[in-house]
């Protein structure tokens, strides 16, 4: 892993700072403020995936799941999975699971007072090891179900591999098993123009043919895949236009 330097721009501290946190460095700062005056939607998106996130986990979590994984979780924010998902259950079980040793440092102390809830370091391309980890499987047992969280991560892999990702959780999962997915999106000459200014790693757009594919054999919760802002869960989705660049989100159960 590499050494800690608050000089360089990190993706976990500059999605913290859309967000309206305040563990991030200047560096954070300057890319982030960098990256608004290219796309100034960028920070309403990060704010609108992570209301999808509430909503979606309340949902699985009334489903009856009691277990979530959590990966490329990024720093803790105000309002966080095992937040929302223990409105529903105050038992449920959650492991975060991230490749920055910062972040993992940083939750660890925070989550210390919170039984149930880990945090253990691992990279998304490698879900064979992550779900192999033994403090993941001390709390979670994948003998039964659980919600896998890939919010805002497959973005940061080529289409191939993301697929890949979420196939490998998708197999690895028992049957009753969710994967909640969100991934950022827009038009190629938006896209161009973020990827190019975004230096805290490389940016691949995903067309929503291939978002809908990270779902392959799964079953999708209506309204299927589509713009965060309207994701509903099983409800009449709101007569709303999304805008041409926004996260693409979808929640699906393993038959």
């Amino acid at each position: 892993m590499e050494p800690f330097d608050p000089t360089k721009p990190n993706i976990a501290r500059v999605w913290d700072y859309w967000l309206g946190g305040k563990d991030n460095f200047a560096a954070d700062r300057e890319l982030a403020e960098k990256m608004l005056a290219v796309h100034p939607p960028t920070a309403q998106m990060a704010r609108e995936n992570r209301r999808f996130l509430g909503r979606a986990v309340s949902y699985v979590a009334s489903r009856g799941i009691r277990q979530f994984i959590d990966v490329g979780a990024g720093l803790p924010t105000a309002v966080n999975t095992h937040d929302i998902a223990r409105s529903v259950d105050p038992d449920v079980r959650v492991a975060y699971v991230d490749n920055d040793p910062i972040v993992i440092s940083h939750a660890r102390s925070l989550l210390a007072k919170s039984p149930g809830v880990i945090a253990e370091p691992g990279d998304m391309r490698d879900p064979a090891r992550i779900l192999a980890d033994p403090g993941l499987t001390d709390l979670i047992d994948l003998a039964g179900p659980v919600c896998v969280i890939l919010s805002g991560v497959l973005h940061f892999a080529q289409a191939t591999a993301a697929r890949d990702v979420a196939a490998a959780f998708a197999r690895a999962v028992v049957p009753g098993s969710y994967l909640i997915i969100s991934v950022g999106s827009g038009n190629p000459s938006e896209g161009a123009n973020f990827t190019s200014e975004y230096t805290a790693a490389r940016v691949y757009i995903h067309s929503l043919e291939d978002i809908q594919s990270f779902f392959e054999g799964l079953d999708l919760v209506p309204p299927g895949v589509g713009p965060v802002r309207l994701w509903t869960g099983d409800t009449p989705t709101p007569d709303q236009k999304a805008p041409t660049a926004t996260f693409l989100a979808g929640v699906a159960r393993k038959p």
